[in-house]
């Protein structure tokens, strides 16, 4: 029991990390079977009919940045409430 909560801290930073591979699939999945998503709209954006919109694959940029640093940020304050030793000053 003592030795879960410090295997925990690898498995919370890689759930994290690899969120952003979530996000990127997303891509694919949706184009593969027709789901009208996040994936779609930056696909749609990024190959419009006469040229790519800028402002839409910016938001899309955006938007994944932003989900990322908040499950990185989630997975700082979880290291915290897993490991007493660490603490924030």
């Amino acid at each position: 029991m003592h030795a879960l909560r410090n295997a925990l801290i690898p498995v919370t930073t890689v759930i994290a990390l690899d969120f952003a591979g979530v996000i990127g699939g997303a891509l694919v999945t949706e184009i593969v079977f027709g789901w009208e998503g996040f994936g779609r709209f930056f696909y749609t954006g990024l190959t419009g009919p006469v040229s790519p919109d800028v402002n839409v694959v910016q938001a899309w940029f955006v938007i994944s940045a932003a989900i990322i640093v908040l499950f990185n940020l989630i997975a700082d304050i979880l290291y915290g409430v897993l490991d007493p030793r660490i603490r924030y000053a």
